[in-house]
């Protein structure tokens, strides 16, 4: 099995974050004993972990335990730090880049990376996306929008066209939730991450194909959205309907919006059989991965159990969405992963 959607978060030290942002830089605060922790944004705490999120050792472990052959690793998203000066960004993301890649050293042929780059300038963004895919990298990171711009940017565009131009391979993970906990409305019960997550990433297909930028990204831009696409497939057919009577929806797209389906990878990360099934007949087997979230609560703990379990599937589709896909997707064809 290949797990294209894992993260990582490299110890980093709290120094090193306050040098860039004493307020918004994650560092990694390790309890007694090694095998817990927080990361913490300045002196607040962001989010409860543990040592496989920074230990390639615990994490190789997890992963015999669980059959996995290779891992595609990649940055928490709160290291992205797109709300920064955009050279210091990238700065910080050639230096975490280099931390993960480190990470991966652990087992070259189990631990793969994923670069992060600094999205709010297109000529920073290509210019570390480049070397880092130089430096080892398999693709890039990002998220689904940097502030108030969503993917159909210009500037977004032209990023994911360098992408394809360079055969950089590109996940896109939803990040800093609509209606967050400051905004009151979603303060409990994780509801940014229930409710507002899949919206994002549903916000960032839809961008693309409602104002045409998928006219003019080249159909060699391998793309893949976390999280089974968010909600895009359980919604396509309202947004056909939409296309098909409202010229408004139309204006900017000139095919039926569930046209440009298949030009998208989505993940397996959706935790329900009949999901995974509706998802299987609107994306294709095809252009589905197996995607874990792994090492966080949120993400599927019997790794690869889901699509394992899919009757619906035959052993030929099963093959692809466990493994075949991801190594077609990352350029891995040829030099499948070995046990160390």
């Amino acid at each position: 099995m290949i797990d294209m959607h894992a993260h990582c978060l490299p110890k980093i030290a709290r120094g090193e974050a306050q040098v860039v942002d004493a307020e918004r830089a994650p560092w990694l605060q390790i309890e007694a004993g090694g095998r817990t922790g927080h990361i913490m944004l300045g002196e607040q705490r962001f989010r409860p972990v543990t040592d496989s999120l920074w230990d390639p050792a615990v994490r190789l472990a997890e992963l015999d335990a669980q059959g996995v052959q290779l891992q595609v690793v990649c940055a928490t998203p709160v290291m992205f730090g797109y709300a920064w000066p955009a050279e210091r960004t990238a700065d910080w993301a050639q230096r975490m880049n280099e931390h993960v890649l480190g990470y991966c050293a652990h087992a070259p042929t189990r631990l793969k990376a994923l670069a992060q780059v600094p999205l709010q300038s297109l000529d920073l963004a290509c210019r570390e996306a480049t070397r880092a895919m130089a430096a080892g990298c398999i693709g890039v990171q990002i998220g689904n929008h940097v502030g108030e711009r969503d993917l159909d940017d210009a500037q977004l565009v032209q990023f994911l066209m360098h992408c394809a131009d360079e055969s950089i391979p590109v996940l896109v993970h939803p990040w800093d939730m609509m209606g967050g906990p400051k905004e009151g409305r979603m303060k409990r019960w994780m509801l940014p991450w229930l409710v507002a997550m899949p919206a994002e990433t549903h916000l960032g297909m839809l961008s693309l194909i409602l104002s045409g930028a998928m006219e003019r990204i080249p159909a060699s831009l391998r793309i893949c959205f976390a999280h089974g696409g968010g909600s895009f497939a359980w919604l396509l057919g309202r947004v056909d309907n939409a296309w098909r009577h409202r010229d408004i929806v139309r204006q900017d797209c000139p095919q039926l919006p569930s046209s440009y389906a298949r030009r998208f990878f989505v993940d397996s990360a959706v935790f329900d059989p009949g999901a995974l099934r509706l998802l299987t007949d609107v994306m294709g087997a095809d252009r589905l991965m197996l995607g874990s979230d792994s090492p966080f609560p949120l993400g599927e703990q019997r790794i690869g159990s889901l699509v394992r379990d899919a009757a619906f599937l035959s052993d030929a589709e099963r093959a692809r969405v466990l493994g075949g896909n991801a190594r077609e997707f990352f350029g891995l064809a040829g030099r499948a992963p070995t046990s160390e």
